[in-house]
């Protein structure tokens, strides 16, 4: 069978930096896992039968990283976005996930024209219990907002095109959001082969309907 294996890259990296905190800034680490991970689901017991996938293509799904420069609400002091640690990070991890063999990275917008400034929920939860007043609030307790634009588009139409063009037997998603149900659907009906890894990620359970299996192949924690 061929396997198509796609990966949410904003959750990806979310769940390694939960795994992996000293790897948080990691290109070379996070990319390397990325290709390795995927190529996990290749090998799979059916029936107590060990059989080997072949692989059609592995897709990366991420946003170039915010640029621009922007003001601290509390310091008043201009941050320039395109040399902070996660920008830095982004580019390189980009650069090593396009040298990967059958690898192929689709890269969506960040909406940074609706960037905006927000307080960290352990603050904002502290502010709302009244625990510290307005005037204790730094300059570090506030982080950049900005949102994914066409990633879950680009997922969406890469999971009906393998599907509708008989590229691949089985579709793989790497994944802990929902969002993938009406997409899933098309891909089961015609007869692909769906299953979700949410990188031991809970999910609800009325979501088992929609897929075909569960498999993580991170290490379990």
């Amino acid at each position: 069978m061929r396997t198509a294996i796609l990966i949410d890259g904003a959750f990806f990296i979310k769940r390694i930096r939960h795994f992996e905190k000293h790897n948080a800034y990691n290109a070379q680490r996070i990319s390397d896992l990325a290709f390795d991970l995927s190529l996990l689901h290749l090998s799979q017991k059916i029936n107590g039968t060990k059989q080997h996938d072949s692989l059609y293509r592995i897709f990366f799904y991420d946003c170039a990283p915010l640029e621009k420069k922007m003001h601290n609400p509390i310091s008043n002091l201009s941050i320039d976005f395109s040399r902070s640690d996660e920008a830095v990070f982004r580019r390189e991890l980009h650069k090593e996930l396009i040298k990967k063999r059958k690898l192929a990275l689709r890269l969506g917008k960040l909406s940074d024209q609706l960037a905006h400034w927000r307080l960290k929920p352990d603050i904002m939860s502290r502010l709302l219990k009244g625990q510290i007043e307005r005037s204790d609030i730094t300059e570090n307790d506030v982080v950049i907002n900005v949102k994914q634009k066409g990633v879950d588009m680009r997922i969406a139409l890469d999971i009906a095109s393998i599907t509708l063009k008989k590229q691949a037997d089985r579709i793989v998603l790497i994944s802990g959001d929902s969002d993938f149900v009406p997409a899933a659907k098309l891909a089961r009906r015609e007869g692909i082969d769906f299953i979700l890894d949410p990188m031991w990620q809970n999910i609800p359970e009325d979501l088992f309907e929609h897929i075909d299996g569960l498999k993580s192949t991170y290490i379990r924690p």
